[in-house]
């Protein structure tokens, strides 16, 4: 059941609609202006990427642009994909560390801990 964008072309107004069979897109309407003269628009989708994808999908010796090492998911990614490979189980002291230097980078600067 997709959510479609609109944009009337009579007031410019852009609007959703979620169609469920194919016949509600004949009935469908600018909730505007009442126009029938529309079009449909191009939308965004995102999609959710398991940690466990990601390892898979990791190539160490792939090149990265400067977006891979702005996301700080791909932090730790090396090392567990090296120990994975290895068979080596890092443990959940190794997870709570990660996902605490993924949630708050610039903290492995502070000398407090």
């Amino acid at each position: 059941m997709p959510i479609f964008e609109y944009l009337c072309q009579l007031c410019g107004k852009e609007f959703q609609y979620l169609v469920i069979r194919k016949e509600d897109e004949e009935n469908l309407s600018c909730p505007r202006c009442k126009g029938k003269n529309f079009r449909k628009l191009v939308s965004r989708v995102a999609y959710h990427v398991s940690e466990q994808d990601r390892l898979a999908a990791y190539e160490p010796d792939a090149p990265r642009d400067d977006t891979f090492y702005k996301d700080t998911r791909n932090i730790g990614l090396q090392a567990k994909k090296r120990a994975h490979e290895m068979g080596v189980d890092l443990g959940s002291d190794f997870e709570a560390k990660l996902d605490r230097l993924r949630t708050d980078p610039e903290k492995v600067f502070d000398k407090s801990e």
